[in-house]
């Protein structure tokens, strides 16, 4: 039986990750946990959540339940997520990440620590999402040159990083391509008198607004046609199973940084 512990448990995310935990054969809740201070600490994490008592109460902070677990499950925040993959890499605990946001550097110390530990980390859990990215490789490879590509995603009000994770991986999906480099061709807002598109720019714009779970669009415009490939999330369920999924299939696994296309086989 693989133990899972889910960071921010009380959240948006994490209750859904907690709820749905009991479905997966193999998986058993063996710890939630919030920031310090929570209002809830102390109760059960399933009667916070509306599912039922769990016989799991809701602990502060990770150090308090990381001795009992497999593997930790943490869609928080960059600085949080971080700190607890120092903890995960610190007690040789496996990890998935389904936070976004992260800069380079942050990424320079999560690779660092990922020689330690096994950590699948991914912008989106989505199943749907992570087809959809070797389809863009394939699509954008066979098209070649001769059109125009555009990205739009849409989400909800609350969403602090922008552009989504998942557009940026889209863009650079489509980058690697068309062998381009993204930094030098991403094109995030356009305004007044720009002149005329750049044939290699990728551009990718952001619309933030009431509870729009995730929605990802990618154009690629030619003269003559258009092809449009759309990805619509309807619940945060998706990205919970993504990641319950992804917490079955680390655990055991050599040290390193994974992704959800190393835990769908579409590597």
């Amino acid at each position: 039986m693989i133990r899972i512990a889910v960071a921010g448990a009380a959240g948006r995310m994490g209750s859904r990750i907690t709820a749905l935990s009991k479905e997966y054969e193999g998986l058993q809740l063996s710890g939630a946990f919030e920031r310090k201070g929570h209002q809830d600490t102390g109760r059960d994490i399933g009667i916070i959540i509306g599912v039922g008592e769990t016989g799991v109460k809701l602990s502060e902070g990770l150090e308090s339940v990381i001795e009992n677990t497999d593997v930790i499950i943490s869609f928080t925040t960059v600085g949080a997520s971080t700190e607890h993959l120092r903890l995960a890499a610190k007690s040789g605990k496996a990890i998935v990440i389904g936070t976004t946001g992260f800069s380079k550097d942050d990424m320079k110390e999560v690779t660092g620590l990922t020689g330690r530990i096994p950590c699948v980390m991914a912008s989106n859990m989505s199943t749907g999402v992570n087809l959809l990215l070797k389809v863009l490789h394939d699509v954008a490879g066979v098209l070649g040159e001769g059109y125009d590509v555009e990205i739009i995603e849409a989400h909800h009000r609350m969403k602090k990083d922008a552009p989504s994770g998942t557009a940026l991986k889209m863009a650079q999906v489509i980058a690697d391509a068309l062998q381009r480099n993204l930094d030098e061709v991403a094109v995030y807002a356009r305004k007044g008198i720009i002149g005329e598109r750049t044939p290699k720019e990728i551009g990718i714009q952001t619309i933030r607004a009431g509870d729009i779970v995730g929605e990802h669009t990618v154009i690629f415009g030619g003269l003559g046609e258009r092809i449009e490939i759309t990805h619509k999330a309807s619940s945060r369920d998706t990205f919970a199973r993504g990641a319950l999924r992804a917490a079955q299939w680390v655990c055991g696994k050599p040290a390193g940084l994974y992704d959800m296309q190393d835990v769908l086989g579409l590597k």
